[in-house]
C-alpha cells in the first residue's frame, strides 16, 4: 500500500511517498481503509522529533482520520468490516490503511462526511476535553481563548459559545479576531496592539476571567493568569509561541486558582468511555451545524504562533491554521517526494 513516510527527522519536504506492507489487526485493533486524514500543527513537530511522542522510523504523520473498517483483531466485538469510523491514531494515518486501537475510534453516522469527520477528533476533542473535563466550565462563565484563530483556539471559541460561556477571543491581528468573532466570539482582544492583562481586566470587570484556554504560552500566559477570577482555571494546552513560560506561584496562592494541564492523547488512552462520549457529542453538534469544520485543500508547512496544540494553516486561507484535510492515499503537496529506489 502507499504511505507518506517520515524516515528521518526533518521538515515536511523531507517526507517521502512510498510502498509499505499492509497492516494486520492485532488484539484489540482494527484495520481501516483511510478515506481522509486530518493534519495538525503537531504533525510538523512529530516529524521534526520535537513532540513528546517519538515513533520508530519509518512512520507516517496524521493523528486523526475517517474511513471504513476492513478487518478486526482478536477481542474486537463493537466493530465489523464495512463500518464507517473516525478517530485518533496519534500517527500513521497518512497511508492507505492504518491499524488503530478499537478504543480510539467511534462509528460515523451516515450524515457526517469523511472529510469533516477526519478533522473533528483532535482540535475539537482537545477543546471539549479542556472545557468540560478539566475546567468544568459552567454556562455563564467568562472564557478567554488565546490563539483564538488557530485550529484548537477556533474550536474552543465555537464550543465555548455552544456550552454557554461568554467568549473573549484573543489573537495577534484584527483579521484573525474578525475570523474568531464570525465563529462566535462575544468580545475580542488584539494582544499585539493592546496590553493583554489590561484588556482582560477591562472586559472581565471586578469578577475577572473564569477560564483561560492557553495554547500559546510565551509572554501571554502570565498576564492571562493575572486576569483570573478567584478560583479561576488556566488551561495549559501548548506552547505555539515557542517558549514555555515560568509562572510566579504566588499568583496561584492569592487567586486560589488552578493551573490545569490538557494532554489530549494521554486522556484518550486512559478514559476511553469519556473520550467516545465526547466524540459522539461533537459529531452531534457538527451534524446540527453548531460547530463548523471546513473542508480544505493543500496544506502548507507554515508555523503560526496563534496555532494550537495545533492546527496548521490551509494554503491560501489567510487565517491562523484550521486543521487540513486530504483524501488518502494521494500525496499532500508540497510535502512528499518519491523515495529513490
Amino acid at each position: 500500500m502507499k504511505a507518506i513516510l517520515c524516515e528521518r527527522y526533518g521538515a515536511p519536504e523531507d517526507l517521502v511517498f512510498a510502498d509499505v506492507p499492509d497492516p494486520v489487526a492485532g488484539p484489540g485493533e482494527v484495520v481501516a481503509k483511510v478515506a481522509a486524514v486530518g493534519l495538525n500543527f503537531f504533525d510538523t513537530l512529530i516529524i521534526a522529533g520535537k513532540y513528546q511522542t517519538k515513533p520508530p522510523f519509518p512512520f507516517s504523520p496524521g493523528g486523526e482520520f475517517a474511513g471504513v473498517v476492513e478487518s478486526v483483531g482478536p477481542g474486537v466485538t463493537e466493530f465489523q468490516p464495512g463500518d464507517r469510523v473516525m478517530g485518533y491514531t496519534n500517527y500513521n494515518a497518512a497511508r492507505e490503511r492504518t491499524a488503530v486501537a478499537a478504543g480510539q475510534i467511534v462509528k460515523l453516522s451516515a450524515d457526517l462526511d469523511f472529510e469533516r469527520a477526519a478533522a473533528l477528533t483532535i482540535t475539537y476533542g482537545t477543546a471539549y476535553h479542556a472545557l468540560k473535563h478539566r475546567a468544568r466550565m459552567q454556562p455563564g462563565d467568562t472564557l478567554a481563548v488565546l490563539g483564538a484563530a488557530g485550529g484548537v483556539g477556533l474550536a474552543t471559541v465555537e464550543l465555548g459559545r455552544i456550552m454557554g460561556a461568554r467568549v473573549i477571543a484573543c489573537a495577534s491581528s484584527d483579521d484573525k479576531l474578525a475570523f474568531a468573532r464570525a465563529h462566535g466570539a462575544h468580545e475580542v482582544v488584539n494582544y499585539d496592539s493592546e496590553d493583554l492583562r489590561a484588556a482582560l481586566k477591562r472586559i472581565g470587570g471586578d469578577h475577572g476571567i473564569d477560564v483561560v484556554f492557553d495554547p500559546v504560552g510565551g509572554p501571554y500566559s502570565e498576564p492571562a493568569v493575572r486576569s483570573l477570577a478567584w478560583q479561576g482555571r488556566h488551561l495549559v494546552v501548548g506552547f505555539a509561541a515557542g517558549e514555555i513560560p515560568k509562572l510566579p506561584l504566588n499568583l496561584v496562592l492569592l487567586k486560589g486558582c488552578a493551573i490545569l494541564g490538557v494532554f489530549w492523547g494521554s486522556w484518550v488512552r486512559r478514559d476511553k468511555d469519556e473520550y467516545k462520549a465526547a466524540i459522539d457529542q461533537l459529531a452531534h453538534w457538527l451534524c446540527r451545524r453548531q460547530a463548523v469544520v471546513p473542508h480544505s485543500g493543500g496544506v502548507s508547512a507554515g508555523r503560526d504562533a496563534d496555532g494550537a496544540q495545533g492546527a496548521r494553516r490551509p494554503q491560501g486561507d489567510g487565517q491562523a491554521g484550521r486543521a487540513g484535510v486530504t483524501r488518502a492515499p494521494a500525496p499532500i503537496p508540497p510535502w512528499p517526494r518519491p523515495r529513490a529506489e
